[in-house]
């Protein structure tokens, strides 16, 4: 069965290639926005739903990973920043508190339409974090495709003083814990 990763992130690409199991990549075309009262777990599993769904009718015989992650603190969500003053603002906001990150995955089916969706959470503590660290920060790494601008697997691993949670793959945007259950339940043994 042909494996498609509805996703043009590069982060997720790399993840996905350390499985070791070859796979089509598909831009899902999917807005990503919030519904009117939408819970961000809920925003992350309908996105990473939708990611899947949308790319599964132009294949026969696959499992198409969807994902998607949002973050939230205190009640406000964090999505992609897009552009520096976004990002210089979700960094002022995360500084010195807690987040959780809600990476949501869904492989779709589409031989026998069957979707599994997990949503796999991440604790993230950030350092408090002044002006000058934040600036020096996004001229380096330029996270703007990157939730909450944290970019943990390059530089942005400074800007974490803890992580928690059962898989830190999750934070950087595909849960492959949760990936490997999800292919095993649809048949697809990684090992």
């Amino acid at each position: 069965m042909q494996l498609v990763l509805a996703s043009t992130s590069r982060y997720r690409r790399v993840l996905l290639e350390r499985l070791g199991i070859p796979f089509s990549v598909a831009d899902p075309g999917v807005v990503e926005q919030r519904l009117s009262g939408e819970a961000p777990e809920s925003m992350a599993r309908r996105l990473a739903q939708a990611k899947a769904l949308a790319v599964a009718p132009r294949f026969r015989e696959a499992l198409v990973i969807g994902c998607d992650q949002v973050a939230t603190k205190n009640g406000e969500v964090f999505g992609k920043p897009g552009n520096h003053d976004n990002a210089v603002r979700q960094l002022r906001a995360l500084s010195g508190g807690e987040a959780v990150f809600h990476t949501a995955i869904c492989v779709h089916n589409t031989a026998d339409d069957r979707s599994g969706i997990r949503v796999v959470p991440c604790r993230v503590t950030f350092r408090k974090l002044d002006d000058g660290a934040i600036e020096r920060y996004l001229a380096r790494e330029r996270p703007y495709d990157c939730t909450g601008s944290a970019k943990s697997e390059g530089l942005g691993i400074a800007l974490i003083a803890k992580m928690e949670g059962e898989d830190p793959n999750a934070l950087v945007g595909l849960p492959l814990i949760a990936l490997v259950d999800l292919l095993h339940e649809q048949g697809l043994n990684v090992v």
